[in-house]
Formats: structure tokens, C-alpha cells, sequence
């Protein structure tokens, strides 16, 4: 029986990038619809889990994506809340890649060092990509410092966060200026910029102004780059003592990770590949046991 990936957009026209993807994961047919949301995507779950008996349901799987992570969100909440009994099948959420682009970004740091206790920070933190990342650093036993222009949205992060996690340890922090950004990260062991594009955290030359760090990762690819010494092309290039990683050097696993999940949706009809999850395919794929 054929494998069909339903393509849930909450943007008005559909993903290509999520579109390739599917296809390049060995997704047999894609079904992609643009403009979903809780109000209209009912049918299309119908549609889902009614055309195929309960033991090949396993050969139907529902992708959620888009722009907006706040929208992918509660339309895979009304997604999974449309399921009753057996009648459901499997689903993702990426939208705008914030779960396979953090999963990534973590995984890569912790391929080289246990987490466990060390000095993480993150800036922009309070977007998509930046809140999953806190969250995994976290999970893993990082001090992290999450890091915004506003000291209230990092702390909603922050307290978003220990809610579900209450042995998290968490810092939110407020940076505005090049000075702000060196400073929050004056102590840190790792570094993570995960930015909006275009958004430059850290100036020329100052990874080395900052003592400890032993890894920094960029995850904007956009001119200004988010981490002025770090190359959109860098993996594991080692500059002044610090492992350094660039968004195309990131993304070569991000890319590995979103097809593998893609064809694990396949194996049952009952799984949810949340952050955690994903983040797991990513250590998988580097080799990192627990």
C-alpha cells in the first residue's frame, strides 16, 4: 500500500521546501493544502482516517507547517483532538523548522560535550527556533540563560518552560546593544544564536573576547549573520579553541533529520514526533547514546 503524506500549511500556498522534503523521504503521494487552520481542517482529518482501515492507517501520515509556529501549533492541537480511538494516525510539526533546526543545533553541541551542568545561552530566545532550543538544552541539564531584547518575554520563556519542566535550571536576560550580547555571554560554555534573519548578536571578533566558550553555533544564514566570526558554511571549524557552527553547517543534519522523521511517520499510526522526539532522531544520527 502506498505511503500518502497529508501537508497541513497554515500559509496560503503551501511549503515547497516542506514539499521537496516529503518527497525526497520516500513519501509515495503528497496531498498539500495551504490555509488550514482549526475552523477549516476537520474534513481533512476525516479524510484521513476514514478512507483506510485501522491496520493501514500506519500508511497515512499528517505533516504540520508553515511561517507561523504559534498557528502550527493549534492546528495540530485541533488535529489530534479530531482523532477518537483507533481512528488516527501519525503527525509532525515544523513549522518554519523550529523543531529540526534546534534538534540539530543541540545535538551537534552535544555530540561533543555532556550538557550536564554546563553554562548554555541563547539568544532570541523567544523565538521558535531559540525557545526549543532552551527547552532541549535544559532537558539535557544546562544552566541556560535565555536571552531577548525584553527581560519579560525571556522570562515567559523561561517560566513556559519550568511549567512542564520544574527542575530546569533557567536565567532570562535582556541584551540590546553589542556590548549587551557579549556581556550575557561573558560566562558561557555554549552559545547558540537563533535569531530572526539578518539579526547580528555578537560583532566581529568577539568569540575570543569571551574566556570560556568552547562551542558556538549560528543558525542565521541571512547577511548579517547572527555571529559575525562564525561562516554560514562552518562545521566543528575550530577557531581560537571553539568549535564553531554555521547555519548551512547545521543544516546539512537538519535536512537528514526532517526526511528520517518523515519516514517514521510511517511505522504506526499512533505516533506525535514533538521536539523531543526529533531531537532524539538527531542524536541518533550522530552516533550520541544516552
Amino acid at each position: 500500500m502506498k505511503t500518502i503524506l497529508i501537508q497541513l500549511d497554515t500559509d496560503p500556498l503551501p511549503s515547497s521546501f516542506d514539499q521537496v522534503v516529503a518527497v525526497d523521504a520516500g513519501a509515495d503521494q503528497l496531498l498539500s493544502y495551504g490555509g488550514v487552520n482549526p475552523d477549516n481542517v476537520t474534513g481533512l482529518v476525516h479524510g484521513a482516517i476514514f478512507t483506510r482501515g485501522v491496520p493501514d492507517l500506519k500508511h497515512t501520515a499528517i505533516f504540520v507547517g508553515g511561517s507561523d509556529v504559534a498557528a502550527g501549533e493549534r492546528l495540530i492541537k485541533k488535529v489530534t483532538k479530531t482523532f477518537f480511538g483507533p481512528m488516527r494516525v501519525s503527525l509532525m510539526m515544523d513549522s518554519n523548522g523550529c523543531n529540526t533546526t534546534a534538534a540539530a543545533a543541540v545535538a551537534f553541541a552535544r555530540s561533543r560535550m555532556s550538557l550536564t551542568g554546563k553554562r548554555a545561552v541563547v539568544l532570541g530566545a523567544t523565538g521558535p527556533v531559540g525557545i526549543r532550543a532552551v527547552q532541549l538544552l535544559a532537558a539535557e541539564g544546562a544552566s541556560v540563560r535565555a536571552v531577548s531584547r525584553t527581560l519579560d518575554r525571556a522570562q515567559g520563556v523561561c517560566e513556559s518552560i519550568a511549567a512542564h519542566s520544574p527542575d530546569s535550571v533557567l536565567e532570562p536576560a535582556a541584551a540590546a546593544t553589542p556590548s549587551d550580547f557579549e556581556n550575557v555571554c561573558r560566562d558561557a560554555e555554549i552559545v547558540i544564536a537563533a535569531g530572526a534573519a539578518g539579526v547580528c548578536f555578537l560583532q566581529e571578533n568577539t568569540l575570543v573576547q569571551l574566556p570560556k566558550l568552547k562551542i558556538a553555533i549560528d543558525l542565521n544564514a541571512v547577511p548579517p549573520v547572527g555571529i559575525a566570526d562564525i561562516g554560514v558554511m562552518d562545521k566543528a571549524v575550530e577557531k581560537s579553541g571553539i568549535l564553531c557552527y554555521g547555519a548551512l553547517g547545521v543544516g546539512g543534519l537538519k535536512m537528514k533529520v526532517h526526511k528520517q522523521a518523515i519516514r517514521q511517520l510511517f511505522q504506526s499510526n499512533d505516533q506525535v514526533l514533538d521536539t523531543r522526539t526529533i531531537y532524539e532522531l538527531a542524536l541518533n544520527t550522530l552516533g550520541v547514546t544516552k
